[in-house]
């Protein structure tokens, strides 16, 4: 059954609260790594990266790209392969580690001076720099700015009453005309408490609408087995392209 042609545009007046209040705390995600409790990870890749890739290059190469709450995504070898420099931030050091084991990159670890704690693992080529710290430890100082990011599973992995900040950091970070892919997903937040948290689309426009001309790529029917079980009736993925302004 499609529900994609109608389930978004009933959500947006819902009633979100249910999750407004919704914290997930660092130890929490750390323990999902430790544990192997990772169903987010997609180890063949995201294929709407795959279909959009070019409007998140935009014909460029050599570009520098974001990956934020990385864990060890694939994608990120693809586009140091491509030429490309990768950067991402994760507070799972074993997910950081797992990524260069699990692709035979070899890698050094260095602290970083400006966070307490905060490491650096960076491939040996050096066009892969995972920070393995709180995103919001970050700024444009420490890591630079960017000329794409994707954002899969991170806006819908942040805590609701963190989303302002997330964006402020994000648009911080962001060159002008740069390309920021987002994947967000849709469904009845009054049936599952997240995350994935549910982001109305007018909560999206309302984070970045001011700084970026904003465009939907596509809404892509993604409910399975697991979202059933999660007392859902559908499951959307839907991907968006902010271009800086």
């Amino acid at each position: 059954m499609d529900h994609s042609a109608n389930a978004p545009g009933l959500l947006e007046g819902s009633n979100i609260g249910s999750q407004k209040e919704r914290v997930v705390t660092e130890e929490e995600w750390l323990q999902k790594w430790e544990v192997g409790n990772i169903g987010f990870h997609k180890e063949q890749g995201h294929p709407l990266l795959q279909k959009y890739l070019d409007v998140l290059l935009n014909g460029k190469s050599g570009l520098r790209i974001f990956f934020p709450l990385c864990g060890k995504a694939v994608e990120m070898k693809w586009l140091a392969d491509m030429g490309h420099n990768v950067v991402g931030v994760e507070v799972s050091e074993q997910a950081l580690k797992d990524f260069f084991s699990e692709h035979s990159l070899p890698y050094c670890e260095e602290p970083v001076p400006e966070i307490s704690g905060g490491k650096m693992f960076q491939s040996t080529s050096g066009n892969i720099s995972l920070y393995c710290c709180s995103i919001y430890d970050l700024s444009s100082s420490i890591v630079g700015k960017f000329d794409g990011v994707w954002d899969r599973g991170a806006l819908v992995a942040v805590n609701p009453c963190d989303r302002q900040r997330y964006a402020s950091l994000m648009i911080n970070l962001m060159e002008k005309n740069s390309s920021y892919l987002l994947v967000t997903v849709s469904y009845d937040p009054n049936k599952h408490k997240g995350p994935p948290f549910y982001v109305p689309e007018s909560e999206i426009k309302s984070l970045f609408g001011s700084c970026c001309e904003i465009q939907c790529l596509e809404k892509v029917d993604d409910f399975s087995e697991k979202h059933k079980q999660w007392g859902l009736d559908y499951f959307l993925e839907v991907v968006e392209n902010r271009r800086g302004a």
